[in-house]
């Protein structure tokens, strides 16, 4: 039997949710409630290229996917035009551009919540209730998978070491990451959304940690793109088993949610964030 590889588990596992969620559906479980979403929006071929990642990831529902299927870099690497995105993945421009339109063009309608529109309290609970939860409940389980993975094959593969390496700086900066973001940053920006006068901060401008914060989503990029190289894409070898297998899920689970979790910071919170604080000082004097 031929080897699966760590994309093939995760697309599996992803069918067998939707196949239980069509099971429920035809037995009358209840179903989650749709948020607002924002219209579908038409003539994606016509997008120069180069508008920049970061705008489409904005302006075109669900570019997010497309960009993460085709390994575009769409949150740290967002500043980049999508000419040049795409010469750094190997990715024909054209093959982006119509991978796009079929993506929009099979919507249903039920687009993500456009949190460019939303308000930016709502933004940053989202963020804080799905990313910030998910990192949290993730990385001590991680921790003691690939320690359980290198302690049975990492003398027949030292790449795995690099991987735990990799792995605990990640852990260990995003951890203080989210902390940061959680008592300084965030209720910063929230006080800045509510109707009151803002006070002071403690930090200046709200761009000064956004800088910081910005710079360490740089960092975890970094550290997720070692463990890709390290392991061949996620590569499984013939005599992995199926902790191995569950192990490479689990990161490309993580690192998919840590792109649309930096996505959401620094194409779209923080930017919100920078131009609010501008308008309510003028406003304020």
């Amino acid at each position: 039997m031929a080897q699966k590889s760590a994309q093939d588990l995760l697309a599996e596992n992803k069918a067998a949710r939707k196949i239980l969620a069509e099971l429920g559906a035809l037995l009358g479980a209840p179903t989650q409630p749709e948020t607002s979403a924002s219209p579908i929006k038409e003539g994606i071929m016509t997008i120069a290229p180069t508008k920049t990642v970061r705008e489409l990831v904005v302006e075109v529902p669900n570019a997010t996917r497309v960009f993460e299927k085709l390994g575009i870099d769409y949150c740290c690497g967002g500043h980049r035009p999508l000419e040049q995105a795409c010469a750094s993945a190997n990715v024909a421009v054209d093959d982006v551009l119509r991978a796009l339109e079929q993506n929009t063009d099979a919507s249903t309608g039920t687009a993500a919540r456009d949190w460019n529109a939303a308000p930016l309290g709502d933004l940053v609970d989202h963020i804080v209730n799905k990313h910030h939860a998910y990192v949290k409940a993730e990385v001590p389980r991680l921790k003691a998978l690939i320690a359980m993975v290198v302690g049975v094959h990492g003398k027949n593969h030292p790449e795995l070491e690099q991987v735990q390496i990799a792995f605990s700086e990640l852990a260990n900066e995003l951890t203080s990451h989210l902390m940061k973001e959680e008592q300084i940053l965030f209720p910063y920006v929230k006080q800045m959304a509510g109707v009151a006068r803002c006070g002071p901060s403690c930090f200046g401008t709200v761009q000064n940690p956004i800088q910081v914060m910005m710079m360490e989503h740089d960092n975890a990029g970094e550290k997720l793109r070692e463990m890709r190289q390290a392991t061949s894409n996620y590569t499984l070898p013939p005599d992995a088993c199926s902790s191995y297998g569950a192990l490479f899920v689990a990161l490309i689970e993580l690192e998919q949610d840590l792109h649309e979790h930096i996505h959401l910071e620094n194409n779209i919170l923080f930017p919100r964030a920078v131009q609010m604080e501008s308008v309510r000082s003028a406003r304020d004097g």
